[in-house]
């Protein structure tokens, strides 16, 4: 019978205990090495710098991701070292090159055949490494350098970097777009040979305010760079939303559907945006439309009935029975009601519905403010200050209907 010494005991039970966890570097090294993949990017055009990576372990964008707009990016795989991207900045800021920013921080560590490092400058420039000891490992290890961008992994299927790269080169679109596609091309590719499990991009540009960045991370998943993808839809798509209900208050309908249309495929799943979805179709005159959206997020999320009162104004309206139940609003319901015909620009009903109200006893400091500023945008100062001052007599921190009636005053 053949012999163990203790110490092999114990690596092949911790092997057979942690094989789907970790991969056999790890464990014999004691380190904390991902099998990843990544391609790191700029754009000229859009003075964006953007990574996307993918690893069979926990959120790989906690730690490999490194971005200043106007200086620069770093990717960081394998045994990650986070000091390549924090000292590699400031050697950046001091005039350095992103090989020189790069080469002198692998000079000082003496772990460096562990690490997968990659940068790139504010011009595109772009440099990587990837440390010796990787070859041993199960699957390939490498990078390649191409025009503004790096893909690079290891414990990858033999075609990744190549499919990597050809995808970015031939595509079209946003930075994010672009990285995404790529990240898709990997794994289709094989990725990585031990599996996935976690995936992120984050793109930032030094011309994007906060809203414009991007940073989607999906930390544990058996899919995550589906869920990426969804994200990025989520993402866009209510850009989409936002250009058509742009392009419809502009009066350019044609392009405000074929925008509605576009979000409307990308939001799919996503309920909270549901909302604005319908009042998108109702400013376009498409009420059919409007009531599917209603009853597919009371249907996704028995939650999302909280909604209903905001669509008060749809009670008579085919396919809406039973599901506007104004006998039981709260006088919260109420105001979601009015402020929803007052964002439609409806605001002789408003006024009808809110003196109705107010006749009932129901009655608070907003609906007053809501009626004032109806009267207000119908030209009626004199019952616009009245409702307003009410409003503020019954709260005094009423800070919207103070604004309007100091405007109103002034």
């Amino acid at each position: 019978m053949k012999r163990y010494t203790p110490n092999l005991l114990l690596i092949l039970t911790f092997t057979a205990i942690s094989a789907h966890a970790q991969n056999l570097p790890s464990l014999l090294t004691e380190k904390n090495i991902n099998s990843t993949f990544s391609i790191l990017a700029y754009d000229e055009s859009a003075k964006e710098w953007g990574i996307a990576v993918a690893t069979h372990n926990i959120y790989v964008g906690n730690s490999t991701i490194y971005i200043e707009p106007e200086l620069g990016a770093f990717s960081v795989i394998a045994e990650t070292e986070p000091r390549y991207a924090l000292e590699g900045f400031e050697k950046l800021k001091e005039g350095k090159s992103i090989e020189q920013s790069i080469t002198e921080v692998k000079n000082n560590d003496k772990e460096a055949s562990y690490r997968q490092v990659s940068g790139i400058d504010a011009r595109g420039n772009v440099f990587a490494f990837t440390g010796k000891s990787l070859k041993y490992w199960n699957g390939h290890a490498s990078h390649f350098l191409g025009k503004n961008y790096v893909v690079m992994g290891n414990q990858l299927a033999d075609e990744v970097l190549s499919s990597m790269s050809r995808t970015f080169e031939n595509s079209e679109g946003t930075l994010a777009e672009r990285l995404l596609r790529s990240l898709v091309a990997g794994q289709n590719a094989g990725g990585q040979i031990s599996g996935k499990q976690s995936a992120a991009l984050v793109v930032k540009g030094s011309k994007n305010e906060w809203y414009n960045q991007i940073d989607l991370r999906v930390d544990n998943s058996q899919n995550p760079i589906g869920e990426l993808q969804t994200l990025m839809d989520y993402h866009y798509g209510r850009i989409r939303l936002n250009q058509a209900l742009y392009a419809q208050r502009k009066g350019n309908y044609e392009r405000a559907n074929q925008k509605l249309a576009r979000a409307e495929s990308m939001l799919e799943g996503w309920n909270g945006m549901y909302s604005r979805i319908v009042v998108a179709h109702i400013t376009l005159g498409n009420k059919n439309d409007a009531v599917k959206w209603i009853k597919k997020g009371l249907a996704e999320n028995p939650d999302w009935s909280v909604n209903i009162p905001a669509f008060y104004f749809l009670r008579n309206h085919p396919g809406m029975e039973g599901i506007v139940k104004s006998e039981s609003f709260t006088t919260k319901d109420w105001e979601s009601a009015l402020g929803m015909l007052s964002n439609l620009g409806r605001e002789l009903e408003v006024i009808a519905l809110a003196r109705g109200l107010i006749d009932k006893k129901i009655d608070s400091s907003y609906l007053n403010f809501l009626v004032g500023r109806s009267y207000f945008y119908e030209k009626e100062q004199g019952k616009a200050i009245k409702y307003l001052e009410r409003a503020i007599e019954m709260d005094s921190e009423n800070i919207e209907a103070q604004d309007l009636l100091d405007k109103l005053k002034s």
